[in-house]
């Protein structure tokens, strides 16, 4: 990028930065969030489906974990190649590339009439689901002003509840309604491929993308209609913002490994953060998909109804809106490595008091504070992933860290029939606690951004 190319899109940053939270940032969360709930609901759905397949097909518990875990493996090449392309040909387009792969997939598993065509379909799902999540939470936080931007990425982080909700509210009333009642579960998960359209040409793309890749007119064009939005004299260059930040200006640092985008994460400046980041996604999955995934088919073992054991994950999901609410006020008040640690070492005490108790009153809670503290976990670490890359690397550094967390998201549904099966539920759950705690450690090696501008090299 030329000196005046690079000195036009810090202020197009800056003027980003200075905006109030308009209706265009309001479209924009509510239209990146309504994918990620679909999203959600997609991976919420697989587990309830699986303890119906166990019943209707007399499934493995083998045979079950296989299926989880290649949806994962789909999503861990998914995550890498998502921000690598996300970062080459823009956040918009690879977002509703992966809407239409992911819903079209879990549309067509609703036809399958074995497990062989089921986990070719669950793969390809996994390579949508996993580019998504990564690329959206990047996209919002290109457009997001720097004193809400933590709390905007929570909000979208959110919608991961409301999907899970989805999913769970189709579970209890739809997958136990009829032998094929998973089908049309899965009938249902092919909203996405539709809502595709309304992405690709209902949002905008990233100003700061398009800036870095010397499109500075298109990039002006969008900053000024949000400009506009916020009732603010269009063009007016406004102050970066004043929160100490312990990284260099944009303007003040090095640039960036000039090599591969994969080699630039392992670069002198960034190696530490991607190292302890890559630690918190990887614990993080292992603990949270080794648990949640594994639920209703483990209350139906411990012999509650099928139709039971999905109501109590029901009542355990809505317990996942408040932990990000509150989350979302900490990451701005205490800062994000202060809360995402916090909510970790809560994950870690939930897992351990719930793989202990045998009562539906502490199932339920012990399931609740589980379900709260863990996607609140969730929200600061989307929150704090795309803060600590510069733009260039942004989508790769994000894309990657999912890709090593899915990894474990792969390990985890296999290991956890072994782990239940030898050692049974309380040192599965002790298990998942020392991951997060390991999690909680890790975060003190990130890099902490609050109300500071993004780097925009």
């Amino acid at each position: 990028m030329s000196d005046s190319s690079a000195s036009q899109a810090r202020s197009l940053s800056r003027r980003l930065d200075a905006l109030p939270f308009t209706r265009k940032h309001a479209k924009l969360l509510g239209g990146s969030g309504l994918g990620w709930a679909l999203d959600a609901m997609d991976v919420g759905l697989i587990s309830f489906i699986i303890a119906a397949l166990t019943q209707h097909w007399g499934i493995t518990t083998g045979e079950a974990g296989l299926i989880a875990s290649i949806g994962f493996a789909g999503m861990a090449i998914g995550a890498s190649l998502g921000g690598l392309l996300a970062d080459k040909f823009g956040r918009r387009q690879i977002f509703a590339i992966t809407l239409l792969v992911y819903g079209a997939a879990t549309g067509a598993s609703a036809l399958v009439g074995g497990i062989a065509a089921l986990l070719v379909l669950r793969f390809i799902v996994g390579l949508g689901l996993g580019a998504e999540l990564p690329v959206a939470s990047t996209y919002v936080s290109e457009f997001a002003p720097a004193r809400m931007r933590g709390r905007l990425i929570v909000i979208l982080e959110a919608f991961w509840a409301v999907g899970w909700t989805a999913a769970a509210i189709i579970g209890y009333f739809v997958v136990p309604a009829s032998e094929n009642g998973w089908r049309w579960a899965f009938a249902l998960g092919a909203i996405p491929a539709i809502y595709a359209f309304a992405v690709r040409w209902g949002l905008p793309e990233s100003p700061r993308w398009l800036a870095g890749r010397g499109r500075v007119a298109e990039a002006e064009r969008i900053v000024a209609d949000f400009e506009a939005s916020a009732g603010v004299a269009v063009g007016g260059d406004a102050e970066p913002p004043s929160a100490a930040s312990s990284e260099p200006a944009p303007s003040e640092a090095a640039a960036p490994a000039t090599g591969s985008r994969v080699a630039g994460l392992w670069a002198r400046e960034f190696r530490g953060r991607t190292l302890a980041l890559w630690a918190v996604w990887f614990c993080v999955n292992f603990a949270y998909y080794g648990a949640f995934i594994w639920i209703p088919s483990i209350l139906v073992d411990a012999g509650f109804s099928l139709v039971r054991s999905f109501g109590f994950t029901l009542i355990i999901t809505l317990a996942q809106l408040p932990g990000y609410a509150v989350a979302a006020w900490l990451i701005e008040k205490w800062g994000r490595r202060p809360t995402l640690s916090l909510f970790l070492v809560g994950s870690a005490a939930s897992a351990v008091m719930f793989g202990t108790v045998h009562t539906e009153g502490a199932i339920i809670a012990s399931g609740m504070a589980l379900s709260f503290f863990n996607l609140g976990a969730w929200g600061a670490l989307y929150a704090v992933t795309p803060e600590i890359y510069p733009t260039s690397l942004r989508g790769t550094g994000a894309g990657w860290a999912a890709g090593v967390g899915r990894i474990a998201s792969i390990v985890a549904p296999l290991l956890v029939p072994v782990m239940l099966a030898g050692a049974g539920t309380t040192f599965t759950f002790a298990v998942f606690a020392a991951f997060f705690i390991i999690a909680a450690a890790a975060t003190w090696g990130l890099v902490d951004r609050r109300g500071a501008a993004l780097d925009d090299r």
